[in-house]
């Protein structure tokens, strides 16, 4: 029989319960070999570690006694990129759009594009709720930089 006694928090609890005898440290080798025994399946991922399979650990001791050096089979087939939903966005929204992901400021922007500050910021809070409206949110400068790479608009040698 087991006691155990809770010293972190107060008032101070005793539980007295039973457990099965289990050495107080494993060694390497056991815990690699119970490590090797489990299956851990990965979501979207059919075949990874079927269902009666186990995984090979690298370095994890076999049944001959002999460490792996095996790793896991690589997946037959990659899942095909995906398409995003691309707003309809106007020829100058995109060439502010490329213009602020290039330059420094807003102020910027609109002295190199012969626009006020304040044009600046409609195209760009429009190209926002643009990207809402299809469902891919870019509340952030870099959250634009992504869904610009994302659409094509700019390329990340560009930047």
């Amino acid at each position: 029989m087991t006691v155990l006694h809770n010293t972190f928090g107060a008032p101070a609890r005793t539980r007295v319960g039973y457990r099965p005898a289990t050495p107080a440290r494993l060694t390497r080798e056991e815990a690699l070999a119970r490590l090797a025994q489990r299956t851990m399946p990965l979501p979207g991922r059919p075949g990874h570690a079927a269902a009666g399979t186990t995984c090979t650990t690298p370095g994890a001791p076999t049944s001959s006694g002999h460490q792996s050096r095996a790793m896991h089979a690589p997946i037959a087939s990659e899942p095909a990129p995906v398409a995003y939903p691309k707003p309809k966005l106007s020829q100058r929204e995109i060439e502010v759009l490329r213009a602020w992901l290039n330059l420094d400021s807003k102020s910027a922007v609109a002295e190199s594009l012969f626009i006020s500050l304040g044009t600046v910021n409609t195209h760009l809070a429009r190209i926002r709720v643009k990207y809402n409206e299809v469902g891919r949110g870019a509340p952030t400068k870099a959250a634009l930089v992504a869904r610009a790479i994302q659409d094509g608009i700019v390329h990340i040698d560009d930047l």
